[in-house]
């Protein structure tokens, strides 16, 4: 998020990232990865949040670019409106509707989409935008919750007490629009994802029904003369076929965007913008072996060469070989600076008879920083600590007060370790998607196995490793996860799939390996689809490569003699185990 329009960064301190554990402490995605901040019950984040003034220096959007702001009304695929805008290469910001009117004026926007959300227009003190919104005449799109706020406030009725429609539906198109141009005909059935419970039943002066669907039949309305239209249903998710059709309509046809917000304009711009915060001043960036953290590195080191230097924790929780080819990478690919911490019995010895997950990871949060800390004052003189923040980590940063969102993913990009040690935050990636940080990464010339790599937990192994964690478990949990993506490589289904990995159960099980009975541990692999980490299906291999993948292991892994599949999706399972 740009500063003018919402200033976000915490001063929660330490205490908070330990109570918490799903952050890198301020270091580029070592304890970020998207599916931990979901394994286990949090605290919301607190309300009333301030910018660190000392700590923090904020990017501002380039200016140049245009711009769709997205008024956050607290749904939960908000981040996927915002998503489907960027892959029209337009730029686009997410604002809590609170702060909507200040963002708009900072922002202007060439275009503004209302989400979804789980309120009702019938309550008291009900969310709603800023007229200054509705009067500015820059094309307006609503979503959901945000058709109903439009409706309400433009002079339409609203009601509550009919069927509600939640899951796949149909809506007929009654008429021809911009909107749907080149993508539905009048008169045709399209399928598509409702969730709501009440629903338009009097239309704004101006405005025409343009589809309806069984339980709501004012499904889609619009208002050509001032480029207001509205859906019923939500665009932005998978389900509606051709939602990210029609939103296109909306950013390229109607609100005439362009498109340009390209990686490479932005690789330039960032450049640009670390010069100028950095100044002659020394920068250190903690590696994780993550994507986040090596683009982050790479794309500062562009920006100030010598100037930045790397620090890899090496936790002793890391895939095989993971901290030798971050080396590699770095030292020969790139001649960055980089000190390699061996820090691994530290930790082992600390996580010697730990089974709960979250003592787990609190543990190692905590050396994590005591290490990190040590290591950046044995460098000295460094006024910058880079960050691999994205997007997305912004956006959850921001909390209404009680907002439907935070009860189920609370802030996780804590600040506690640079007001430790009193320096400023450089966080150039701030601004991007996941998938935008990988185009980005390309573009700076990362390996594509680098680049394209699945997620990894900050706490590495030691949560897919349930129950105690010895060497001995993490050696033969290291071999077997790297069985399995090795032949998930050789088969070409490693970019199909979002995260694939193995965990080393604590369950022993009764074998037989030749004439001899064997009692070794059971391997369970997993491996799943996904478009963001939210929500996930299994994996569907083929039978013929379970039965490879489980004999190679068996037969290469010395200790195990058991290997199952996990065929849980998410919900209401987790994709990590712990």
């Amino acid at each position: 998020m740009t500063a003018p329009t919402l200033p976000v960064v915490h001063k929660l301190g330490a205490a908070h990232f330990l109570s918490t554990f799903g952050a890198n402490i301020a270091l580029p995605r070592t304890f970020k990865d998207l599916d931990l901040t979901q394994q286990s019950p949090q605290k919301a984040a607190p309300n009333g949040l301030r910018v660190s003034d000392s700590n923090h220096v904020r990017n501002t959007t380039p200016s140049m670019h245009d711009k769709v702001l997205i008024v956050d009304f607290g749904s939960q695929v908000t981040q996927l409106i915002a998503r489907r805008v960027r892959e029209e290469k337009v730029y686009s910001e997410i604002v809590p509707y609170q702060r909507a009117e200040t963002a708009f004026r900072d922002m202007k926007p060439k275009a503004v989409i209302l989400s979804g959300g789980p309120a009702s227009v019938l309550d008291k003190d009900a969310p709603l935008a800023p007229k200054a919104i509705y009067d500015s005449g820059v094309p307006l799109l609503g979503i959901c919750y945000g058709e109903q706020a439009m409706a309400a406030q433009l002079g339409g009725k609203v009601e509550g007490g009919h069927n509600r429609e939640f899951g796949r539906a149909e809506v007929t198109v009654t008429e021809d629009t911009p909107l749907f141009e080149d993508v539905w005909r009048k008169g045709e059935k399209y399928p598509v994802w409702m969730s709501h419970g009440d629903r338009v039943t009097v239309l704004p002066q101006g405005f025409k029904v343009l589809g309806t669907s069984p339980n709501a039949p004012i499904a889609v309305i619009g208002d050509d003369k001032r480029k207001f239209y509205a859906t019923q249903f939500h665009l932005e998710v998978m389900h509606t076929p051709h939602g990210a059709a029609i939103l296109r309509n909306f950013v390229r046809r109607i609100a005439g965007l362009t498109g340009d917000w390209t990686m490479r304009a932005f690789k330039e711009e960032a450049i640009d913008k670390i010069r100028k915060q950095v100044g002659k001043g020394r920068v250190i960036c903690g590696l994780s072996g993550g994507v986040d953290s090596a683009v982050a590195a790479v794309l500062i080191h562009e920006a100030v060469g010598d100037q930045l230097t790397c620090v890899l924790v090496d936790h002793g929780l890391m895939r095989l070989g993971e901290a030798q080819k971050v080396i590699t990478l770095f030292r020969d690919s790139y001649n960055i600076p980089l000190v390699h911490v061996d820090a691994s019995e530290t930790f082992l010895e600390a996580l010697n008879g730990v089974e709960d997950p979250e003592q787990k990871r609190k543990l190692i949060g905590k050396l994590f920083i005591d290490v990190f800390e040590a290591e950046a004052k044995k460098i000295g003189g460094a006024e910058f600590l880079a960050q691999g923040t994205l997007y997305p980590d912004v956006i959850e940063s921001v909390s209404f007060a009680g907002g439907p969102s935070v009860t189920i993913k609370s802030h996780h990009n804590v600040g506690g370790l640079p007001e430790r040690m009193h320096m400023k935050l450089v966080e150039p990636l701030r601004e991007l998607f996941k998938d935008e940080v990988r185009t980005l990464g390309r573009e700076l010339g990362l390996p594509e196995a680098f680049v394209g790599r699945h997620p990894f937990p900050g706490p590495g192994l030691a949560i897919r490793c349930p129950g105690p964690i010895t060497r001995e478990k993490l050696d033969i949990l290291r071999l077997a996860d790297e069985v399995f993506i090795e032949e998930i490589r050789r088969t070409g289904q490693y970019d199909d799939i979002w995260q694939a990995f193995a965990v080393l159960l604590p369950v022993k099980t009764v074998g037989v390996m030749g004439d001899g009975r064997t009692y070794d541990y059971v391997v369970g692999l997993r491996a799943v689809t996904s478009t963001d980490g939210m929500t996930a299906d299994f994996y569907q291999f083929d039978m013929k490569f379970l039965g490879l993948v489980a004999t190679r292991i068996i037969n290469e892994v010395k200790g195990v003699n058991r290997v199952v599949y996990d065929v849980t999706s998410k919900p209401p399972g987790t994709i990590e185990w712990e």
